[in-house]
């Protein structure tokens, strides 16, 4: 008799998942603009940046052992309450005490510590949420990257408006909220039996011999090893442009805090709608002539688009094309990554994949608020696109990029691919 679905789990990771991520676009798009209206410096937004993103990557690296441990749904609840009172302290302190820059930082660092890892356990449970709902991984895996996708679409232009109209810190509270009713969401709907059938360590040991194990089966895949790589050099150019290189040319050119938000939105808007095509056809088209595609539209042209500096409605519109195209891109990463790590490595290989691909966003923000300063921004615009076009083409090469092609390769035993609708 085939069991009854139950939609509750998957509602519990999606909106929860929506929820938490809508509250980070409310500090993606306060803090530089905060940042960059008390000093006036590109530089100081790109230092910002990196102390925003460095914790990610070792939240990232080093927490995927802790949540494989403590169990999946338990470290979605906890990061987002820590991550939560963090958050909520910036507004509290500048209120009473004051709050100098390096306090600043210092909170948001600590906040950004526990993100990764809340962000790892509820992709961790997805396999097992899709498999209770009766919905295909590709699928749930689409529809994941669409509730980012979407919280971009909503909280970007939201936050524009509410710095515009509020203030920064007033809307760092509000993202603190967020966390709150993102904890809440998991808790309630998603239910602890909720697992990976597998145990959750079968070789046993300490902290670094599980976090080595998990270091070890990325290093032994070679095409998640190129994603890792390929991701981690992309991302590297997107911090220029989204920590630096956009909120600087939003506040000189294009009119402020409501310009950002709404090209952030229309990313965003054009990516959740990506995701949703996706995930409705993903499993059709052919893995990596759809994921350079994606690669190429999504890379040089914002950073062209800017440099060229047309007015805005026509930055919105190449904006919104590359989010569509960007929306194909995490699902595809995200089912292969489902299908090739065994379930009781789930959060500690994700992690490290995530700190990985993150590693380089810390160095594009300092490097994009340096060369900015130095040689201005419609030069960087214009080189920093040229490169993301190269780099992104290097999969049609071939090499491990051929497994790509292979949805029907055998993945690891420890866990079989839900197969396609």
């Amino acid at each position: 008799m085939t069991p009854p679905r139950r939609r509750a789990p998957l509602v519990g990771l999606l909106v929860g998942h929506t929820v938490s991520l809508t509250g980070n676009m409310l500090t993606l798009i306060a803090l530089p603009l905060y940042v960059l209206a008390e000093t006036g410096s590109p530089a100081a937004t790109g230092l910002t940046g990196a102390v925003v993103t460095v914790p990610v990557v070792l939240g990232g690296a080093l927490g995927g052992v802790l949540v494989d441990r403590i169990g999946y749904r338990r470290a979605s609840v906890l990061a987002d309450v820590v991550s939560g009172l963090t958050v909520a302290a910036v507004p509290l302190l500048d209120a009473t005490i004051g709050l100098p820059f390096w306090a600043l930082l210092g909170l948001v660092f600590a906040s950004g510590l526990l993100d990764t890892p809340g962000q790892t356990a509820r992709n961790a449970l997805l396999p097992e949420a899709a498999t209770a709902a009766g919905v295909p991984l590709e699928r749930a895996v689409g529809w994941y990257e669409a509730s980012e996708r979407g919280a971009r679409l909503i909280g970007a232009p939201v936050a524009g408006l509410l710095v515009a109209t509020l203030g920064a810190l007033p809307v760092l509270a509000l993202d603190a909220a967020t966390f709150a009713v993102s904890a809440l969401v998991v808790a309630v709907l998603v239910p602890r039996s909720l697992r990976p059938a597998t145990p959750a360590d079968p070789a046993g040991g300490g902290y670094w011999r599980e976090f080595a194990a998990g270091v070890r089966f990325l290093a032994r895949e070679p095409l998640l090893r190129a994603v890792v790589l390929l991701v981690l050099v992309t991302n590297f150019f997107d911090a220029t442009k989204s920590n630096v290189l956009l909120p600087v040319v939003a506040a000189r050119e294009l009119g402020g805090p409501t310009a950002f938000g709404l090209l952030v939105g229309a990313m965003g808007g054009g990516a959740l709608v990506g995701s949703l095509v996706f995930s409705a056809v993903g499993h059709r088209l052919p893995r990596r002539a759809t994921f350079v595609t994606a690669f190429a539209v999504v890379g040089a042209p914002p950073f062209w688009a800017l440099a060229a500096a047309p007015p805005l409605p026509w930055i919105v519109a190449v904006f919104v094309g590359s989010g569509f195209a960007a929306g194909a891109i995490n699902p595809l990463i995200g089912a292969v990554e489902l299908e090739r790590v065994p379930a009781h490595l789930r959060a500690r290989v994700f992690g490290v994949i995530g700190a990985g691909c993150w590693a380089g966003i810390p160095l594009g923000a300092l490097t994009a608020g340096v060369a900015a300063d130095r040689f201005g921004t419609t030069p960087t615009l214009l080189t920093v696109g040229c490169c993301y076009l190269l780099v992104v083409l290097t999969p049609l090469l071939g090499g491990p990029w051929r497994t790509l092609d292979r949805p029907g390769a055998p993945a690891h035993p420890a866990q079989t691919p839900t197969p396609a609708a």
